[in-house]
């Protein structure tokens, strides 16, 4: 069966032929001049820019997408039925689910890089929770699965010299989250070395806790830790249970010449994606986006 492949968040066409975008944000001293009325416009905007996507999505036959975080800007300095628009939102928010819902299409988040349940200081973990708690009431909003079809997507997000211990705090700090989150709740390994492997994540994180792994090839190969990709697909694989297993795939940027970091992402993807015999799905995470799925569709005759 042939992998299916997504995007995230940005449509490449959509926003170069018609400035279509869903992850508007503002400065924090426009959100203040402007105040909740002009974040509550720039939400439905956002919202109605994510409906264009999704039915973008559909006649393209897109199954497949992960949503902007962004979508929302400041979100942690207001409650959602403080926004002038909050019933037109939840309106959108429910009509973009049901539309994937009938479509067949999986939705998920992935957090950016300052959700970090596993850091020492209380403050950010408390800023990491309200977070990702608000990932959680969009997922419910937009009727999504409290299952890991709907995953909410995080890295542990450091190690600070000792994995072990950060590992035991994220899973203390994992504890908080209601299961708007934690039901939905993955992890993925990294691509540096003094962070998380699949193998790390399997003994750290899924043998005490049922989290599932998402495996991301371009880490992997940045930083495999003892495994082989096929044996680290194979782990991540095993940690999922009545869903079907995502990962992620992109390239390194110097594959095509690019003077960049090894673990930066390449534009397009060249590779046949090796699913070593599984049934999975795969974000493709190059900065093409939908059109780098597009392209490699073409040249691999799928």
């Amino acid at each position: 069966m042939p992998i299916r492949l997504g995007y995230a968040c940005i449509n490449q066409h959509l926003s170069d032929t018609q400035k279509i975008t869903s992850s508007r944000t503002m400065r924090k001293a426009t959100f203040l001049t402007k105040g909740l009325p002009g974040v509550s416009d720039l939400i439905v905007s956002n919202l109605s820019s994510l409906e264009k996507i999704m039915q973008w999505n559909a006649d393209n036959g897109f199954t497949l997408y992960r949503m902007s975080s962004t979508m929302f800007p400041w979100a942690s300095e207001y409650k959602l039925d403080q926004l002038p628009d909050h019933i037109k939102i939840r309106a959108q928010l429910s009509s973009i689910g049901q539309f994937a819902i009938e479509n067949g299409i999986r939705l998920s988040f992935h957090p950016g890089q300052f959700v970090c349940l596993g850091s020492q200081t209380k403050k950010v973990v408390d800023n990491a929770i309200k977070d990702l708690e608000i990932h959680g009431l969009l997922m419910d909003l937009m009727h999504q699965p409290r299952d890991h079809s709907a995953k909410i997507n995080i890295h542990i997000g450091g190690s600070y010299n000792d994995k072990p211990g950060t590992a035991k705090r994220f899973l203390r700090n994992a504890d908080r989250l209601s299961p708007a989150v934690y039901d939905r709740l993955t992890v993925e390994n990294d691509d540096r070395a003094s962070l998380y492997t699949t193998q790390e994540l399997y003994d750290m994180i899924y043998t005490e806790a049922g989290i599932p792994i998402v495996f991301d090839y371009h880490h992997h190969m940045c930083n495999p830790g003892i495994l082989s990709e096929r044996d680290a697909l194979a782990l991540a694989i095993s940690t999922w249970y009545n869903v079907k297993p995502c990962t992620h795939y992109s390239e390194s940027a110097q594959d095509e010449g690019r003077k960049a970091p090894l673990r930066a992402h390449s534009k397009y993807i060249y590779k046949k994606i090796d699913d070593h015999g599984f049934d999975i799905d795969c974000v493709v995470e190059a900065k093409a986006k939908e059109q780098a799925v597009l392209k490699y569709n073409n040249d691999h005759g799928v």
